[in-house]
């Protein structure tokens, strides 16, 4: 087991860094007064509603397609799927500039999230500083930064979500925006990062990856399959996580209606010889 690593150093100013923590502080008191006030029923039909989208956004669209060209599409569904993300505040070139550098040095100095520099950095501090300029993560990302519209949504990505907020605020005032918008925000925020931390901690593994990830069973049931990550850093270009078909990977389910219906292709998907691979002995 490697032993804890020092993080790299800070790329944002002190001031930003704060701004974006209390940005995210704000982000879960909300729905959580709201919570312990009192909901109505739209409230939750309006979280019925826009958080499968805003999973769908972060999981199939900001990991299995922006980070990782898992499939192709049309440019004007390309913009849809980076609305998905931006509807929990998401940025797909950040997000794909930040995971391709995970890759690049995954579990060791220079990984934006590993466990290994400690809970704080994997779960809460890469979003407040992954440690990387933005020079550096768009130069991850020449397929993303040539789009006018992506680059727009890296300048301005708070815009759609607050938009978003607008909308429920309207249609169910203050609690409807509280639960129908943040409270998916923030429960993804969670998602994302128990994947960062946990499956680099805890679970088996079915590959000898040059890493610590891991396949959990109980966090891809929590976040619709990406739990299946020593599978994924095996084959990163995988549209699908879960390998066997015990392994359940609901966001794969998703990626298949979009081919279905025509709005995607090129669906990749992992080599047979790699389905039919055991699980390395433990201990």
């Amino acid at each position: 087991m490697k032993q804890t690593l020092p993080a790299r150093p800070f790329t944002r100013s002190r001031s930003a860094r704060i701004y974006t923590g209390a940005l995210i502080a704000v982000m879960h008191l909300i729905p959580i007064t709201v919570l312990i006030t009192g909901t109505s029923r739209t409230d939750w039909l309006l979280f019925a509603a826009i958080y499968p989208f805003q999973a769908i956004g972060v999981g199939v669209c900001l990991h299995r397609f922006f980070a990782h060209n898992a499939f192709r599409t049309s440019r004007w569904f390309q913009f849809v799927l980076a609305l998905f993300c931006a509807s929990t505040f998401g940025d797909p070139i950040r997000f794909a500039g930040k995971h391709r550098l995970h890759h690049l040095h995954t579990d060791c100095k220079d990984d934006p999230h590993t466990p290994l520099h400690g809970w704080w950095s994997s779960w809460f501090g890469s979003h407040l500083d992954s440690k990387y300029s933005d020079e550096e993560i768009c130069a991850q990302v020449p397929n993303l930064t040539k789009y006018p519209e992506l680059m727009w949504l890296h300048r301005n990505s708070l815009a759609p979500g607050l938009a978003l907020c607008f909308i429920a605020l309207l249609i169910g005032g203050f609690s409807g925006m509280a639960i129908g918008v943040l409270l998916g925000a923030s429960i993804l925020v969670h998602q994302s990062s128990a994947v960062n931390y946990l499956c680099h901690k805890y679970g088996r593994r079915r590959f000898d990856t040059d890493d610590l990830s891991t396949n959990n069973f109980l966090v891809s049931l929590l976040v619709f399959g990406e739990g299946w990550h020593n599978n994924h850093h095996r084959y990163p270009v995988s549209a699908r996580a879960g390998f066997c078909w015990w392994e359940i990977d609901m966001f794969y389910w998703v990626i298949c209606l979009f081919e279905a219906l025509g709005l995607i292709w090129d669906v990749k998907r992992p080599p047979e010889q790699l389905r039919q691979a055991k699980l390395l002995p433990t201990g």
